[in-house]
């Protein structure tokens, strides 16, 4: 009977330890909360799914993205004279995002829209029009199951801004790295923080910290407080400078020049030779990017024809670029305050997409802007045939462009902020930086963070100090039944048969 008690008080304690220790210590549930973002451009819509965990550091959530949807469609500025059909071409994205969070948090997801330079030039066009394309995709996102917290047009402040924080965030200037963000540590600044170049189809950002920045343009300053750390910015944001605009004011200007007769073609040296396109002129002077340009013409048409001349394509573009007047100390261009130029910079979104098309951003380190040139000049020099016929996978409307949009980086780069040959390789262009994509969009979900509460981190089910001392208990049970085991059976015969 002895034997049975101990042996039961002996498994009963060693399956109660294994029990507390394998509870106690078992791999907690992940609190990852989930974030929407949808980047309305001048020509598309990109959704942006986010996750980071419920506990914050120094304030800021860690974001990162899990998901990106390309909107099939133009982008929502493109639905004016339809503003009903702007909303339901988010569908198939949202849909998306339904599949990669977790049904049970579809309910506490934010989701946001900013939408940039397209509807901003549509507001400045047709304010009705972009209210009611607002209001359509306003209507989309409320019926979706997620959280809905707004469809607004950010500023260009803001694009820049969140675009500087993308950037930084990446490359891990905000906070101590490890894994494979240390393979970045090449593209960071020497300052502390890397600068932003940001450039859609209808506006292009410049946002850096500047140790030399004054108080001349409070209108360029920005103020950030992340990871515990405060930072002043200098952002600017040049409506109508984005490269499908500043090509629409190029045309514009060479039309003004021009004395072309009806059915007659005006050469264009920033399309290659052989190319030809014709523009309606009644819708190119609607844009309020052209419309001060405006000219009475004897012809609705205007036939363009490319020459594919580079060094002719630079001299066009540079006059876009007003250096004759500055009110401040320094300046970029149309009068606009610029403090010097510091630390490395990040271009991302169409900085980007033209160099990576052109084969200038494969190379390990920059490379010098006397070989970027070169390459863009040879590139503009070659007959369309020939460039139809390399690149045959490519729309016909992107690619004779890219003479044009490669040569424009170039002009906004050197003319317009004034970067040269011997500050060009602070310059990093940058499509994604480990699994998330460069652009405004991440630092406007981290920023957002900001305003989401913390959560207590999960918890194992017993405290510290509970866990010892359970441990500690069923470690005497079963030391005390062991020990009386051993005095049961090493005693005398005689006190043996009388305990018995």
């Amino acid at each position: 009977t002895i034997l049975l008690i101990l042996g039961f008080l002996s498994t009963l304690a060693v399956i109660a330890l294994i029990a507390v220790a394998v509870t106690q210590n078992q791999p907690l549930p992940k609190n990852i909360k989930y974030g929407i973002v949808l980047d309305a451009g001048s020509s598309h819509t990109n959704l942006y799914v986010y996750e980071w965990p419920a506990e914050k550091e120094n304030d800021t959530g860690v974001v990162k993205q899990v998901e990106v949807c390309k909107v099939e469609g133009p982008g929502i500025s493109g639905y004016s004279h339809a503003p009903e059909k702007a909303g339901p071409s988010l569908a198939q994205c949202l849909q998306q995002a339904k599949e990669v969070i977790p049904s049970a948090q579809h309910k506490e997801t934010p989701v946001y829209l900013g939408a940039t330079a397209g509807m901003r030039l549509l507001r400045l066009q047709n304010e009705s029009a972009a209210d009611k394309v607002l209001s359509s995709v306003g209507s989309t996102l409320r019926s979706a199951p997620f959280n809905f917290q707004g469809a607004r047009i950010i500023t260009g402040q803001e694009e820049g801004a969140y675009g500087w924080i993308t950037i930084n965030y990446l490359l891990g200037n905000f906070k101590q790295v490890s894994g494979w963000k240390k393979l970045l540590h090449s593209l960071k600044s020497l300052s502390e923080t890397s600068g932003a170049l940001d450039l859609g189809g209808a506006s292009t950002q410049i946002t850096f910290v500047s140790k030399d920045l004054t108080s001349e343009s409070p209108e360029n300053q920005l103020y950030f407080r992340l990871y515990g750390k405060d930072y002043q910015v200098y952002t600017h944001s040049f409506l109508c400078y984005g490269k499908d605009q500043a090509l629409q004011q190029k045309l514009a200007s060479d039309l003004q020049a021009s004395t072309s007769k009806p059915n007659s073609s005006l050469p264009d040296p920033c399309f290659h030779q052989g190319y030809e396109r014709t523009i309606n002129i009644s819708d190119f002077f609607k844009n309020p990017c052209t419309s001060d340009k405006k000219k009475q013409l004897p012809f609705s048409q205007l036939y363009i024809k490319g020459e594919g001349d580079y060094q002719k394509c630079r001299e066009n573009i540079q006059k876009l670029f007003n250096k004759s007047n500055c009110p401040y100390s320094s300046c970029s261009f149309n009068g606009i305050y610029l403090p010097p130029l510091q630390g490395d910079f990040g271009a991302f979104s169409a900085f980007y997409f033209v160099m990576n098309f052109l084969n200038l951003t494969s190379e390990p380190n920059p490379l010098a802007l006397n070989k970027v040139t070169s390459t863009i000049e040879s590139f503009c020099a070659r007959p369309w045939q020939e460039v139809k016929t390399a690149y045959h996978h490519v729309k016909e409307k992107y690619l004779s462009e890219y003479c044009f949009s490669g040569a424009y980086i170039l002009s906004l780069l050197e003319n317009g902020y004034g970067f040269t040959e011997s500050n060009w390789q602070m310059i990093h262009f940058l499509g994604k930086i480990g699994s998330s994509d460069a652009g405004w969009t991440l630092g406007y979900m981290l920023n957002l963070t900001n305003m989401i509460p913390a959560e207590e981190p999960a918890g194992p089910p017993l405290s510290h100090g509970s866990y010892v001392g359970l441990m500690v208990l069923c470690s005497l049970v079963l030391v005390s039944v062991l020990l009386f085991a051993w005095l049961l059976f090493h005693k005398p015969k005689c006190l043996q048969k009388g305990i018995v």
